[in-house]
């Protein structure tokens, strides 16, 4: 039987034993940690919501991370749903600082994001790019994709094309990326305050874990470009996972592993292994969970570079339909493609994405703009909640709180809008989706695949984020 730990939690055995001799651990203190309630961070989207919590304090490495003093009631808040903020681990908010010190700011460039699901680094990486760059965020496992594609779209950005591809797909993509994160699968010891972690953990899966992540790396090297930059993380303390696999990885390829400037931020752990530097946040030193972070600069080409573009062929919309929705978007429309009955909104231009597409299966094309039926065109609710949308296009109706969480339920409002015909409705300010006023009916265009489907109890927007 595993031993009592805080009389809380149990903790597996083999773990206990392992971290009584690892470097750079105080066992004591991690195992009383590890029994204390996780702190609850979110990250503000600022393309929709520039507020901050009331009763808040800011993650330090993040420029728009805070911690809340309690859990609030995320699945009853509008302003989840409609993308203003997202709740994000703050230990792996860490990333930004790995971007902002090495990444640096080159123009339009080209980051991989290869294990993407739910989302939460992707949205993170995409606001720091800019709306200029391309964001390919990755998942391999298709429910965990779905999740992916909902987060991005919520988010609104639209420089991301969600992709389901294995690792080895990318392979094909020689240096294509200026910058790929891997944020790897791992053992989960970082996690281990929720009970799925501890109950998933064997040392035999470790073991797997490691190697694993050793054939990932391999497999996405070839896609990374000379002085490219590779963020790898992990959320478990095992160094076999973390600064072993960094090693092996330097030793193995030409690169070489990156110092970052801990000036201003208590409580990271600097972790040394030969030419190796990572950083290790420990619960008990940090105000999060468990993270490893190393950052590597590739320094040789392959020399069997991929130049040769892929033209888009008929992907492009007729003129009648780029005319119908160019008024639409803020963006190119020579971007605008048409995918079966779909017309959307890529991040990129259509050759490049014709490429990406001949590597890769695309889930998520950029923005979703509009549906054609027949002769009529309806708005996608990507489109409604986009940093792409056209601002005076629909008329809008603001919602009141019960309202919105109808709508979000896809049950029936009592605000109707004025207007006939397609309309936009908001919480706060900010666009919620779509309806269509006909003669004597509203319909609702909420995705019936993300509607709210638990009961929704008196007085729940009590049990909100509040705002400055």
């Amino acid at each position: 039987m595993s031993p009592v730990v805080n009389g809380s939690i149990m903790l597996p055995e083999g773990f206990i034993k392992r971290i009584q001799t690892q470097r750079y651990i105080d066992p004591e203190h991690l195992l009383r940690a590890l029994g204390e309630p996780s702190p609850v961070s979110i990250r503000i989207n600022k393309t929709k919501w520039n507020h901050k919590p009331l009763s808040s304090k800011p993650v330090p490495w993040s420029a728009t991370g805070y911690y809340l003093e309690a859990r609030p009631s995320f699945t009853l808040d509008p302003l989840f749903h409609s993308g203003c903020y997202y709740p994000q681990e703050a230990s792996s908010m860490f990333i930004e600082q790995a971007f902002r010190q090495h990444a640096g700011k080159s123009g339009r460039i080209k980051v991989l994001d290869l294990c993407g699901a739910p989302g939460g680094k992707s949205t993170l990486l995409s606001d720091i790019i800019g709306p200029d760059s391309l964001l390919v965020s990755n998942e391999v496992i298709r429910s965990r994709a779905s999740v992916l594609s909902e987060t991005l779209t919520k988010w609104g950005a639209g420089n991301v094309l969600v992709t389901q591809s294995d690792p080895s797909a990318f392979s094909s993509l020689a240096e294509y990326f200026d910058v790929i994160l891997v944020d790897a699968p791992c053992s989960g010891e970082g996690m281990f305050r929720t009970e799925v972690a501890r109950n998933e953990w064997s040392e035999a899966n470790t073991v797997h874990c490691a190697e694993r992540q050793r054939r990932i790396l391999n497999d996405i090297w070839p896609s990374l470009k000379k002085d490219g930059l590779l963020i790898y993380s992990t959320c478990t303390f095992n160094p076999a996972e973390n600064e072993e696999n960094i090693k092996w990885l330097i030793e193995k390829q030409k690169a070489y592993s990156l110092a970052m400037d801990l000036s201003g931020f208590r409580g990271i752990q600097e972790i040394e292994l030969s030419s190796v530097k990572g950083y290790g946040f420990y619960p008990y030193k940090t105000e999060g969970e468990g993270f490893f972070m190393a950052v590597v600069r590739k320094t040789e080409s392959l020399g069997n570079t991929d130049l040769h573009s892929t033209r888009s062929g008929d992907l492009k919309p007729s003129n009648r339909e780029i005319e119908a929705v160019r008024n639409w978007i803020i963006g190119d429309p020579r971007r605008l493609i048409k995918k079966g009955d779909d017309i959307w909104l890529l991040p990129c231009n259509p050759d490049e994405y014709a490429r990406l597409f001949k590597h890769l299966r695309v889930i998520k094309a950029g923005t979703r703009i509009a549906a054609v039926k027949s002769n009529d065109y309806l708005p996608a609710h990507d489109l409604a909640i986009s940093s792409l949308a056209g601002d005076k296009n629909f008329p809008c109706t603001e919602l009141n709180y019960n309202d919105a969480v109808a709508f979000l339920r896809r049950d029936n409002i009592n605000t109707r809008p004025d207007s006939r015909g397609w309309n936009l409705v908001s919480f706060m300010g900010v666009n919620l989706g779509f309806v269509n006023i006909l003669e004597k009916r509203l319909n609702n265009y909420f995705p019936v695949e993300w509607r709210i489907r638990m009961n929704v109890p008196a007085n729940s927007n009590k049990g909100l984020i509040k705002w400055e």
